[in-house]
């Protein structure tokens, strides 16, 4: 079914709307052979903004090759490796032939061989207690640039949910950091090397990675999103209404915007369902009606979410629902029952590591998602 409000998969031309600061800047790093790093809430647009700046690139005449991967299931070291060099030879070659070349050149001496039946690369005993070398990490890495440098054209390696090789054992994933990192930090004789975008939808475990441990320090850019803008959003969800003949009132438009902080996926899903709901004007009923159908969706998420939180997390919750900002005052901690400024230190911990809160440069707290900040404060703590 067309739609104008797409919420299911990244957007590119006319459905892409905001963030041209944003694209134009990856435009820039990425023609410059820079690496970047992109971290954002889940379905902040971060696909959305990668793929429209690398569709803007291909019509204007730019050639290069771009390799993808999720690494949402990787738990191993040699399953990282795996899914990196298969992503890596699917995307520069279209023939069985051609994937089997690839490997028998930049991996011959390695623990990987090519399979021919699944296309992939499949590894023979890798060593003694079963896990790959700091030979095949670094050959399995540095291949991109391999390719890149041999065909003279610029290759791209997006890898998504970046954040989930920190369920490695830790001498796993700081191989794998120290070995990206002397990759990032070569220059290549010819010109031609590989650009990563690493990117993670878990905030605070990226920050980790690229703020407090620095593994990456001065080797990646940070490209920051900012929100689009709401007269953009309110543009946008108007024309897409008027397609069908419906109609809103911008004042009912505004309130949306604003409960969903400008997040444009939930605004999409919620104006798909109004526009589901109505055959012409869109009044206050039906916009409630649509709110509710979105928050059973993630009801069980939710309350997933609060099941998993204890009396104390629970309560700075509260605290910054409440607008509190200075957690470990005598005043705060009295008033909200946190014991003490060591207990608000590890219950601020806590909900980073789940992801539920994230802190700005100025150590401002704000909850990560729009619509489970209203379930909570509406349904949870009934305010």
């Amino acid at each position: 079914m067309d739609t104008p409000f797409i919420y299911d998969r990244f957007v590119t031309g006319k459905n892409f709307i905001g963030r041209k600061a944003e694209c134009s800047a990856l435009r820039n790093l990425l023609e410059n052979g820079e690496n970047v790093c992109i971290y954002e809430p889940p379905k902040a647009g971060k696909t959305s903004v990668i793929q429209q700046t690398l569709f803007d690139m291909r019509i204007s005449g730019k050639h290069y090759t771009v390799c993808e991967m999720n690494l949402f299931n990787v738990r191993s070291l040699r399953q990282f490796l795996l899914k990196f060099g298969s992503s890596v030879i699917r995307s520069s070659a279209s023939t069985p032939a051609e994937y089997a070349e690839i490997a028998r050149t930049f991996l011959s001496g390695t623990h990987f061989i090519f399979d021919q039946e699944r296309l992939s690369l499949k590894d023979e005993v890798v060593s003694i207690d079963g896990t790959p070398d700091g030979e095949d990490i670094r050959r399995m890495i540095e291949l991109p640039g391999k390719l890149a440098e041999s065909r003279q054209s610029a290759f791209y390696v997006i890898i998504d949910e970046f954040h989930e090789l920190l369920h490695l054992e830790e001498k796993e994933y700081e191989g794998i950091f120290r070995t990206l990192l002397k990759i990032l930090s070569d220059t290549s004789a010819s010109g031609f090397s590989a650009s990563f975008i690493l990117a993670g939808s878990k905030m605070n475990a990226m920050k980790q990675i690229f703020e407090e441990k620095k593994y990456f320090y001065r080797k990646t850019e940070h490209l920051p999103l900012q929100k689009i803008g709401s007269r953009e959003i309110s543009d946008h969800i108007m024309r897409g209404f008027l397609t069908g003949g419906k109609v809103i009132e911008q004042e009912l438009l505004s309130g949306a915007i604003k409960l969903f902080d400008n997040n444009i996926w939930y605004l999409n899903h919620f104006a798909g369902i109004c526009d589901s709901l109505s055959k012409g004007y869109m009044n206050e009923g039906i916009l409630l009606d649509a709110l509710n159908i979105l928050i059973s969706t993630h009801l069980h998420r939710f309350t997933n979410i609060t099941d998993d939180l204890t009396e104390h997390q629970l309560s700075l919750l509260r605290a910054i629902l409440d607008g509190e900002t200075k957690f470990s005052s005598t005043e705060v901690i009295e008033k909200y029952g946190l014991n003490s400024s060591a207990n608000v230190r590890r219950v601020k911990d806590a909900l980073r590591k789940k992801e539920i809160i994230s802190f700005n440069e100025k150590e401002e707290a704000e909850i990560l998602d729009p619509l489970f900040r209203y379930w909570v404060e509406k349904y949870f703590f009934e305010r």
